[in-house]
């Protein structure tokens, strides 16, 4: 449970020499190879025969077909899977931002059910599921052993109607029940609001919306800050966001990059490989960017992280992220449904695969756990020590300053009790705000 088994196809390329003298071999293996191959269909087809006809209860003939295609797809790795036309419907409606269920992204590993991570402000998120988590049952029933995707069709249900998910967190020595009342799920797929003067962009998945949500957000805070130049940079939060569309982790990377490479992906066949490119133009205008990850930050948004981390256009802060780095891509077959197929690897402009890596923060910076029981006292001891010259009783006072300046000063004081007031609910964000102002205060490099 504490490794991500990652399987991936590699291919090899092999030279062919066309010479006379290996021509023959070369054929005879082909031939045995092809042979080996319907030997085993014929195999499959005997069992198949034999379940229908013996196994100790009718079963449905589509439903065995279904299985044997699903193991096949689910053998290669974690994100390969077969997609029956119910599912493929439900994938095709959450790309496009809303849907019913639960709000979790979830994985699988060494047979356990894995959140990769809570989506904000879903059912799931209010009941206090975290990334990491492991579930191990659903309404009393052990799912431990099934499919990612039987444990997913256990889990979805009516808008409406309750479910009970058996949980394994780690630090917490028995397993526990959370109850969580299923939903329509309306992601917001990026939220933006002002910190003082820092501009703070929450995107939560990488969906249709996502680009189009994340420029008006940002255009919106710089109006209301009355322009660029009265905002100090740009927080772009990324953790617990599970990924999605490539193409919306390239357009929102694009948007902060004036030229360059922002990601590659590398298949099986070297011609099947692509590479990304941004345009010119930065919806920032050079400001800094701090970019915030974590553990639950998968896929699209370890593209983005990556890619500006390596531009040096952000410093990222946080924690490790997933390592999902691998594209996964959508085929329709017949039926109605599809199949999802690990088709490449991606990789950042320095050529770095993050594959079961992740991406490594610039910063490390692990959010804190709750207050103590002893917080009080301990409030109280801060307090004491923050006490300053002018809480003395009789101290001289500043006649220097005069009282525009006085004004001034007090303002930026109240700025920084208002970040260190958030560390108490966002340690990270406060941490992240509080190099933005760092960088801010260097100026544009020379």
């Amino acid at each position: 449970m504490k490794k991500l088994l990652m399987a991936a196809l590699v291919g090899t390329a092999t030279s062919v020499l066309v010479t006379t003298q290996i021509t023959g071999p070369l054929v005879a293996q082909e031939t045995e190879k092809k042979s080996s191959v319907y030997e085993q269909l014929d195999l499959f087809g005997d069992i198949f025969e034999r379940i229908r006809a013996q196994y100790v209860e009718e079963v449905e003939e589509s439903e065995l077909i279904e299985a044997a295609i699903n193991g096949m797809l689910t053998s290669l790795d974690p994100h390969s899977s077969y997609l029956p036309p119910k599912d493929f419907d439900n994938m095709r409606t959450q790309t496009s931002g809303e849907f019913g269920g639960l709000g979790i992204e979830v994985t699988q590993e060494e047979g356990y059910v894995k959140v990769v991570s809570p989506m904000d402000g879903t059912p799931a998120d209010e009941a206090g599921m975290e990334s990491g988590d492991f579930i191990t049952g659903v309404d009393g029933s052990s799912i431990i052993g099934l499919t990612l995707e039987e444990a997913v069709e256990l889990m979805r249900g009516p808008v409406g109607s309750e479910i009970i998910l058996t949980v394994v967190r780690e630090g917490i020595d028995e397993p526990f029940d959370v109850s969580i009342v299923r939903d329509t799920i309306k992601l917001t797929a990026v939220r933006s609001r002002s910190e003082g003067e820092s501009v703070i962009l929450r995107v939560t998945t990488f969906n249709r919306q996502t680009y189009p949500n994340l420029e008006d957000g940002l255009a919106k805070q710089i109006e209301e800050a009355g322009g660029i130049d009265n905002i100090n940079g740009i927080v772009l939060d990324l953790r617990n966001n599970p990924g999605g569309l490539l193409q919306q982790a390239i357009a929102v990377s694009d948007a902060f990059l004036e030229k360059g490479e922002i990601v590659s992906t590398r298949g099986r066949n070297p011609r099947d490989s692509e590479r990304y490119n941004a345009s010119s133009g930065d919806l920032a205008q050079g400001k800094p960017i701090v970019v915030l990850i974590n553990g639950g930050s998968a896929s699209a948004s370890e593209i983005v992280a990556g890619a500006l981390q390596d531009h040096r256009r952000a410093v990222v802060i946080g924690e490790k992220s997933f390592g999902k780095g691998s594209v996964q891509t959508i085929v329709p077959v017949r039926g109605d449904g599809a199949m999802r197929l690990t088709t490449s690897r991606y990789y950042t402009p320095s050529g770095r695969s993050i594959q079961a890596l992740g991406v490594a923060p610039d910063i490390i910076v692990v959010q804190p756990p709750s207050k103590p029981a002893d917080a009080e006292a301990e409030e109280e001891n801060t307090a004491r020590r923050n006490r300053s010259e002018a809480d003395l009783r009789g101290s001289l006072n500043n006649d220097d300053v005069s009282e525009d300046e006085r004004k001034v000063i007090e303002a930026e004081r109240e700025k920084a009790l208002a970040v260190a007031k958030l560390r108490e609910e966002d340690y990270q964000l406060a941490y992240a705000l509080d190099v933005l102002k760092g960088l801010n205060a260097l100026g544009p490099a020379n």
